[in-house]
């Protein structure tokens, strides 16, 4: 695949996406109406969509008759809520998000968590209303979402992680539990949901996308980690410089600069690999996967 026909193809979904999300979100004059403004405020301030495109990426190597849009949308309501809880004045306390004004500073403190908990609960509606035809296709999404983002996985890596800055005693095991943890779980509920659509996967397929997921969403955190000390607020579309701020450890202040992108080199060619072990059919999941390790942003 060319860069070319990367980019159109990677454009032509993600514009997709954005419809989707506009169609299935709750309308903003639904009563309470403030609420409804914030849900589709933080869901529609752009972003790259890279989750629900790794979900279409895997969706099209095992095709089926199910809508693979609602799971996008369900994943990218779980990001946005991670998102704007983790801009919480009690967390990083960030101004900017995605070159906008975080939830909290356009709309207020307590509308902004609200907003999170709301977009939390109806990514799992979703899910359940979408595919309540093919029950075994939900339970499996519910399930992987879920996982992704309870006490052990998403909200486990950020309980360590407000530890770590709370007592100082960061150490690399915890780091390691931090990325795979906080930002990995949900990228890799991405591919493997994309394969739960199909009717016909294997578990051995399944397995595959895990390690595909897990390899590429520590990548992916490694990069943010470098972005965040080499890149600006306006190149980002969110406040940089929050890690050394807060006395975060990270991949680059434990391994620097140099290092920390060898590592995510390696990580990305781990995951690229495997990729023929999921299906021939995946020129265009290589080319994402290497387009997140390449990305100012």
């Amino acid at each position: 695949m060319t860069s070319q026909e990367f980019k159109k193809e990677f454009e032509e979904r993600r514009l997709k996406v954005e419809e989707a999300i506009d169609r299935l979100l709750p309308p903003e004059d639904a009563r309470p109406t403030i609420i409804h403004k914030a849900m589709r405020y933080s869901m529609e301030a752009g972003g790259k969509r890279i989750r629900p495109i790794l979900l279409l990426a895997a969706h099209d190597m095992f095709p089926s008759e199910a809508d693979p849009f609602p799971a996008c949308v369900a994943i990218e309501c779980l990001h946005t809520y991670s998102l704007i809880h983790d801009d919480l004045p009690c967390m990083d306390n960030s101004d900017l998000r995605r070159g906008k004004p975080t939830c909290h500073k356009q709309f207020d403190e307590a509308m902004a968590l609200l907003a999170g908990d709301a977009l939390l609960t109806y990514a799992f509606q979703l899910l359940a209303e979408a595919y309540e035809s093919r029950p075994k296709i939900a339970a499996g999404l519910v399930l992987d979402l879920a996982d992704a983002a309870g006490s052990r996985k998403l909200i486990g890596g950020q309980v360590e992680d407000v530890l770590g800055e709370r007592d100082g005693k960061m150490t690399p095991e915890k780091l390691n539990f931090i990325h795979h943890n906080k930002t990995a779980a949900l990228i890799t509920s991405a591919v493997t949901m994309g394969v739960r659509l199909a009717d016909d996967y294997s578990p051995d397929k399944l397995d595959v996308a895990r390690q595909i997921g897990k390899n590429i969403g520590l990548a992916f955190q490694v990069i943010d980690d470098i972005l965040d000390v080499t890149s600006d607020a306006a190149t980002m579309g969110k406040t940089t410089g929050l890690d050394a701020a807060n006395q975060k450890m990270t991949y680059v202040s434990l391994y620097g600069v140099e290092r920390s992108r060898e590592i995510a080199a390696e990580l990305t060619q781990k995951a690229i690999a495997l990729c023929q072990n999921l299906s021939p059919d995946c020129g265009f999941l290589k080319a994402l996967i290497s387009y997140m390790q390449n990305r100012i942003n």
